[in-house]
C-alpha cells in the first residue's frame, strides 16, 4: 500500500484531482481580493463543464470546448457580478441561488439535446502533447501531457506575480481593503469588482471545462462540491495564489487517499469522509489564522 501511494500512478491522480481545484480556488483569490465573496464558483464550474461539453459535442473540437467552458463560466459570474456588485444584494443569498440555478439549467437542457436529465453522451479529449520519456507508464504520459495541466501551472505562477507585483494587483487588492480610499485616488471600484469576478468565472469555467474531459462528458451534478473545496483551500491559503495551489494540492492528496484505500477492507463510508475531514481539519486549523480582505463581502456605497 505504501508503495502505491508513493508511485507515479499516485501523484498523476492526486495532480488530475487538483487541477479543478486549483483553478476553482485561483478564481476565488481573484474575486475576493477584489471584496466579492464567490460563493457561485460551486455553479460557474457547473456550467462551465456543461458549455464545455456541448461545444466539444456540437463542433468536434475539443479547443472550442474550452472556449464554449471559459464562455459558460463568464456569463454565470457576471450575473453574480451584478447582482453583488451593481444591485448590491447579499453576496452569499446570490452565490447559493446561482449554485442551485446551475444544477437545474443544466438539468434542463441536457433533457432537451441529449434526452436524458443524467449525463451527456461521451465526447474526446483534448489533443495530448507527446512525452516519450515516460511511455512506460501511459496513463501518466497522458495527464503530464494534457496541456491544461501545463496551463494550470502558468496560470498559478502568473496570478501569484499578477496580484502582488502589478499595478493592476495592487488595485485589486485596494478595492477589496478598504474601497473608499481607493476611490479616493481614482481607482474605479465598481469596475475592478467586476474584473475579479470575471476573472473567477472565467477560471471556475476552465475548471469545469477540465471536469468534462476529464470524464469525456457530462454528468448532472458533477461539480460535486468541488467548488466549496476550493473557496476552503483559498482560506487555508489566506488568499495567496500559491498558498491556495497548496491547499489544494493537499485536498487532492487527501482524495486521492480515498480513491487508493477503496478495497482494502476499511468501512466505505470511512474512506469517503477522508476528503471532507480534511478540509475540516485543515480549516479548524488555519482558520483563526488566516485574515480575509477589509472589504470582503461588503457591498461598496459610493458617497456623492
Amino acid at each position: 500500500m505504501i508503495s502505491q501511494i508513493f508511485s507515479l500512478a499516485f501523484l498523476a491522480q492526486t495532480i488530475r484531482i487538483t487541477v479543478p481545484y486549483s483553478l476553482a480556488s485561483l478564481g476565488g483569490v481573484y474575486s475576493e481580493r477584489g471584496g466579492v465573496v464567490n460563493i457561485a464558483l460551486e455553479g460557474i464550474i457547473l456550467n462551465g463543464a456543461f458549455c464545455a461539453t456541448v461545444g466539444t459535442y456540437y463542433t468536434g473540437s475539443a479547443l472550442f470546448g474550452v472556449a464554449c467552458g471559459i464562455a459558460g463560466g463568464l456569463l454565470t459570474a457576471l450575473i453574480h457580478a451584478v447582482v453583488s456588485i451593481h444591485i448590491k444584494a447579499d453576496q452569499i443569498i446570490s452565490g447559493i441561488a446561482i449554485n442551485l440555478f446551475a444544477v437545474g439549467i443544466t438539468k434542463f437542457i441536457l433533457e432537451i439535446l441529449f434526452q436524458s436529465s443524467s449525463n451527456s453522451p461521451r465526447i474526446a479529449g483534448l489533443p495530448h502533447i507527446h512525452l516519450g520519456f515516460i511511455e512506460s507508464q501511459p496513463d501518466v504520459a497522458n495527464l503530464l501531457g494534457n496541456p491544461l495541466v501545463i496551463v494550470t501551472i502558468l496560470i498559478v505562477i502568473a496570478s501569484q506575480f499578477i496580484i502582488f507585483k502589478t499595478r493592476f494587483g495592487l488595485r485589486l487588492r485596494s478595492v477589496g481593503e478598504n474601497p473608499e480610499a481607493a476611490e479616493t485616488v481614482g481607482i474605479g471600484v465598481t469596475l475592478y469588482r467586476y474584473y475579479g469576478v470575471l476573472i473567477s468565472g472565467a477560471l471556475a469555467g476552465l475548471a469545469g471545462a477540465w471536469l468534462a474531459f476529464d470524464q469525456h462528458s457530462f454528468t448532472d451534478g458533477m461539480s460535486a462540491g468541488r467548488g466549496y473545496i476550493a473557496l476552503a483551500a483559498m482560506i487555508v491559503g489566506k488568499w495567496n495564489p500559491l498558498g491556495a495551489a497548496a491547499a489544494c494540492l493537499l485536498f487532492g492528496f487527501a482524495e486521492s487517499l480515498q480513491i487508493q484505500l477503496q478495497g482494502g477492507g476499511l468501512p466505505t463510508q470511512f474512506i469517503q469522509m477522508i476528503p471532507y475531514v480534511a478540509t475540516i481539519i485543515v480549516l479548524a486549523g488555519f482558520i483563526g489564522k488566516a485574515v480575509a480582505p477589509g472589504a470582503d463581502g461588503i457591498p461598496y456605497e459610493k458617497e456623492n
